[in-house]
């Protein structure tokens, strides 16, 4: 792994760590940040998310550090902007030490963690219109382009949490945007089973896969010029949605002017989908693109991947690692098709 950390044991108690297990390769982070006290984990303590006047809306007052980003429109008013996160996961601007202890190997977590913010509290992507979910995306690459050479950073993640089973503290709509030092090992999974299938069949396999949910059509949800939404074969959740490009790209980075429109849309119908199909579930959505430490993964292709919150992970699945979905994605696909139709 090349990260360049100073040789030292301590570090501050405000930082952050990254913590690695030591027989998976796991990363876990440590957020002192947002650190609580052991009795506010008991039930009936947690936090709820809040349902006031927007701590976004009133960025100023609320103390909201200097966004990094606004969009502004015709009137002057501001329609989206991006803010250093105020109570970040990882450390922002510091050099990585390490903080080995006995077997074990672990460093300060370092990076940067900023928040997505669409000017309307009360509307989620899925009522925006598709202008709107596109200057989203062209938020994501904005800043990703901002932080992808920025020392030590080696991935970027993207990722938007809806509703309160699905960790949203805060009801304002936004997304999240974390740029770490390390690559996960279900990342890194991900971009060597692309390279491995290409290896074994010569053929790229998300382009494979999307002339197969094409012709089949038992599983497409929505399809553009662009990019098609469909409920993956092997779908982990009950109504899993992936949204994927049809020209060969690892790098969202790289997306073009014209693919930021239509892939608003992908994911617009998506989420759409979701809302009348399943009257506003919770639901993550996270964006996976090649690494940007720099190395070539033409086999790869950037995708989004989005998982409504319809169960609750138990002790087989935790044990495990396989998910448990109750319903068949060809089915889950035939009723969201008829839910989109009917609006």
């Amino acid at each position: 792994m090349q990260i360049p950390i100073e040789n030292k044991k301590t570090t501050k108690p405000a930082e952050s760590e990254l913590r690695q297990d030591i027989v998976t390769g796991d990363w876990v982070i440590i957020a002192t940040a947002r650190a609580k006290r052991p009795d506010e984990f008991v039930a009936g303590k947690r936090a709820e998310p809040d349902e006031g006047l927007s701590i976004f809306e009133r960025a100023e007052e609320t103390k909201q550090e200097k966004d990094v980003l606004i969009y502004r429109q015709g009137d002057d008013e501001w329609s989206l902007r991006v803010f250093p996160n105020k109570y970040p996961a990882v450390s922002r601007g510091r050099a990585a030490r390490s903080l080995e202890e006995g077997p074990y190997f672990a460093m300060t977590g370092v990076g940067y963690h900023e928040l997505v913010v669409t000017r309307d509290r009360k509307r989620h992507l899925a009522l925006l219109e598709t202008w709107q979910v596109a200057e989203v995306l062209d938020a994501y690459q904005e800043r990703y382009l901002a932080l992808m050479n920025k020392a030590n950073i080696k991935y970027i993640q993207i990722f938007h949490n809806h509703g309160k089973e699905a960790g949203a503290s805060v009801t304002h709509p936004h997304s999240q945007i974390m740029a770490i030092p390390v690559l996960s090992p279900y990342v890194k999974s991900i971009l060597e089973g692309a390279e491995g299938f290409y290896k074994s069949h010569r053929e790229r396999v998300y382009t494979m896969m999307i002339e197969y949910e094409r012709e089949a059509g038992k599983r497409v949800v929505f399809e553009n010029d662009d990019f098609i939404v469909f409920t993956p074969f092997a779908s982990r959740a009950a109504f899993e949605l992936w949204v994927v490009g049809k020209r060969p790209n690892a790098y969202f980075e790289r997306i073009t002017e014209e693919e930021k429109f239509t892939c608003a849309e992908a994911l617009q119908k998506a989420l759409q989908a979701l809302f009348y199909g399943l009257e506003n579930p919770a639901y993550n959505f996270y964006l996976y693109t090649a690494p940007a430490s720099g190395e070539d993964y033409p086999h790869f292709q950037w995708h989004i991947q989005i998982l409504p919150r319809t169960s609750t992970w138990a002790g087989f699945e935790l044990s495990t690692g396989i998910e448990v979905s109750t319903i068949q994605p060809e089915i889950a696909a035939e009723y969201l098709r008829s839910k989109l139709a009917s609006h």
